[in-house]
């Protein structure tokens, strides 16, 4: 089992649930170069770890989820130097085959929206605040945010948000959907924790392939995007569905 020590982030394993904490609550958990270079490892870790099969991240401390690049501790990159290694790093999210969750509490801004939209779902605490601010500071989203947000909501309301870098409250955020399900905040994590654990009692290759069907499909046109659901379906058919529950048909 994978049991690197962390510096910004902190892994844990309960019930099959991989639970990746941002660990810097004095700065709302914003990103440094150790969290760039430890959570990809981490994800990779639990993805392998066939003991786990969801993996959820959330944030340290009461204040939020994530703030966004610690500007502090980040230098200025040089115009010619390679930026890969601080943008490239949040590509790592994408090759996670196991559901990813995204536990929302607090602020969540800049680059800690970007890492939650990298997630496949994002649950909210009712006093979460979403934004991409970076326009108002002469810069643009660099880690996804453009891209992603528009797959998600559709272009018109992802270039409201990105023009203008408002922050949206949990309500707002849940009626765009940007997040899909929202807690009270006194339990928000004790209900991510339920979500997560029920989630993770649904057998794996089941979840996978759904994952995948869904994600890859939505890069396809409509004939091949249903080719690949029938061949991903008819897999788990010849696999037995040894661990499925028993298929029923509307109506049945």
């Amino acid at each position: 089992m994978h049991n690197r020590r962390y510096e910004a982030i902190e892994v844990e394993r309960q019930n099959g649930v991989g639970w990746i904490t941002l660990n810097r609550p004095k700065s709302i958990n914003a990103i440094n170069n150790s969290m760039r270079q430890e959570l990809p490892d981490a994800l990779h870790a639990l993805d392998a770890d066939a003991d786990i099969a969801v993996i959820c991240l959330h944030g340290a401390g009461s204040r939020g989820f994530c703030a966004g690049a610690d500007l502090k501790e980040d230098t200025p990159v040089p115009v010619s130097a390679e930026p890969a290694p601080r943008i490239n790093w949040i590509r790592s999210l994408d090759q996670v085959g196991k559901p990813l969750i995204a536990a929302i509490h607090g602020y969540c801004l800049g680059g800690g929206l970007e890492i939650a939209l990298a997630c496949d779902i994002r649950i909210a605490a009712q006093d979460a605040v979403l934004g991409l601010p970076e326009t108002r500071i002469g810069l643009i989203p660099g880690g996804g945010g453009t891209q992603r947000l528009a797959r998600l909501i559709g272009l018109g309301p992802a270039l409201d948000m990105l023009l203008t870098g408002e922050r949206l409250d949990a309500d707002t955020a849940y009626k765009r959907g940007i997040v899909t399900r929202l807690f009270p905040p006194d339990r928000y994590l004790e209900n991510a924790k339920s979500f997560a654990n029920e989630l993770a009692g649904r057998p794996l290759t089941a979840l996978q392939l759904a994952k995948r069907a869904a994600k890859e499909g939505s890069e396809m046109n409509l004939a091949d995007g249903l080719q690949l659901e029938h061949e991903l379906f008819t897999q788990l058919l010849a696999a037995g569905r040894k661990k499925t529950l028993p298929l029923r048909l509307p109506g049945s």
